[in-house]
């Protein structure tokens, strides 16, 4: 068994994964990791994750260089023998991520939304990019649809802001609010930010976004540029909100939710999405494998608090009860805590999927940290809208006994599975996606 399949065996079992400075080659010239990508993640993100693994490793004098291009730059350190080692950072958006790791001109992606399909099935060469190993969830983060920071509205549901961005909607009047034309700002095609924005706002409902829009390539001119318009409005991923103003969103029956970090770690905020790092399972770059267990690690893990985005790490927090949620729902939030993780499925299964895989060892490590493996959980289960609620109710709680079925393997006694069917929902069931969403297993401790 080679040193590159160990590594991922135990990076897809959740164990902990360390490559020391030794182990890691320092050629004499060229970069020893190109990472090529998502601006959302390679603006700092990325950099961050790169430095601290660097100094992890023990080299000095770690610092970043910008060359001439824009949205480019290198992080360079130093070994004791005054070795220079150098990792290219270019963040010119997701989709360049995948033509570069096709053209050989990347050893890492950094995408801020799922490879698509067409994109898996040009790269299959590089083995599966959607295996365990391979796709890499290292954070989370919301787009923010932030306004003037004097605009009076508070709250927007995904249909106006499909009606907003195609250019349907064209004055503040007809959304109730005031200021005359509705001025948009939106990032470029090759961003991962617009992609997730188009997914599940724009196409959705079969719009598209209107030529009218202003387009960025960096996040920040655009966010400043909104903060600056009293007419404007635009998306954003969630550290780039700056001086501008966020709104509340509500997706289908969905209560309304401000991009707020509990929401966006459960993944239930309307607008949440996943950061990720692709590994193509064929190569042969250990930076790469080093890159991608330390962003996992709980010190990647604080960088990307750090950054503005929310970590994985799992934390209890309180719920407050209100009469939108059914009564059962109601009492467990008075006597227990829900855990800042919900797991779920890929899509037409049953199977966790890769974020939750990850997630099934936090939350075990939470567990037995604060000795709650007998009967101090209970797991909580919800599905999509069936025809048949009594389907809905018996699906959602076998959404909750797969994640028992692997919880129980390390021990752990539940207090009570429950399954509250299609009540509560954080998507609308319209579409895929949604309903993806709604299929999801919450985590509660007493």
């Amino acid at each position: 068994m080679t040193l590159r399949v160990l590594f991922l065996l135990m990076l897809c079992a959740g164990l902990p994964v360390t490559v020391s400075a030794s182990d890691l080659p320092t050629p004499k010239q060229g970069p020893v990791l190109r990472i090529q990508g998502s601006n959302t993640i390679g603006a700092a993100l990325g950099p961050a994750l790169v430095e601290g693994l660097m100094r992890e490793q023990g080299l000095l004098k770690v610092h970043s260089e910008a060359p001439d291009t824009a949205n480019e730059l290198r992080v360079v350190g130093e070994t004791a023998q005054g070795r220079r080692v150098e990792v290219e950072v270019a963040a010119h958006g997701s989709s360049t991520g995948f033509n570069a790791l096709k053209n050989a001109t990347a050893d890492l992606a950094a995408s801020s939304r799922p490879i698509k399909d067409s994109e898996l099935l040009a790269l299959q060469s590089l083995g599966d990019l959607k295996s365990p190993g391979a796709e890499q969830v290292i954070a989370i983060d919301g787009l923010a649809i932030i306004l003037h920071p004097q605009n009076p509205l508070n709250q927007l549901d995904t249909e106006q802001l499909a009606r907003i961005f195609s250019g349907e909607a064209r004055t503040w009047e007809e959304l109730g609010g005031s200021g005359g034309a509705i001025h948009l700002y939106a990032r470029d095609d090759q961003s991962g930010t617009y992609d997730t924005f188009k997914e599940v706002v724009l196409s959705r409902r079969g719009k598209t976004l209107n030529s009218a829009a202003k387009r960025f390539e960096s996040s920040e001119q655009l966010s400043d540029a909104v903060s600056l318009d009293p007419q404007g409005i635009g998306f954003i991923g969630l550290p780039y909100v700056r001086q501008a103003k966020a709104v509340a969103i509500v997706d289908g029956q969905s209560q309304a939710m401000l991009p707020l970090n509990s929401l966006i770690a459960t993944e239930d905020y309307p607008l949440s999405r996943r950061l990720f790092f692709y590994l193509p399972p064929n190569g042969k770059n250990p930076w790469a494998d080093a890159l991608v267990a330390f962003a996992q690690s709980s010190k990647g893990q604080a960088i990307v608090a750090a950054n503005g985005f929310i970590a994985q790490t799992v934390q209890a927090m309180a719920v407050t009860p209100n009469a939108l949620m059914p009564e059962g729902y109601q009492a467990l939030s008075r006597h227990a805590q829900r855990l800042t993780v919900n797991f779920r499925f890929e899509e037409g299964s049953a199977t966790l999927d890769n974020k939750a895989r990850q997630d099934l060892t936090r939350v075990l490590d939470y567990i037995r940290q604060n000795e709650k493996t007998n009967r101090q959980v209970t797991l909580v289960g919800f599905g999509d809208a069936k025809s048949d609620p009594a389907r809905a109710d018996l699906l959602s709680k076998l959404r909750a006994m797969a994640v028992r079925r692997e919880l129980v393997k390390s021990g752990v006694v539940f207090r009570e599975i429950r399954g509250f069917g299609a009540e509560m929902p954080v998507a609308a069931n319209s579409a895929d996606e949604g309903r993806i969403k709604n299929r999801r297993v919450e985590v509660w401790v007493y």
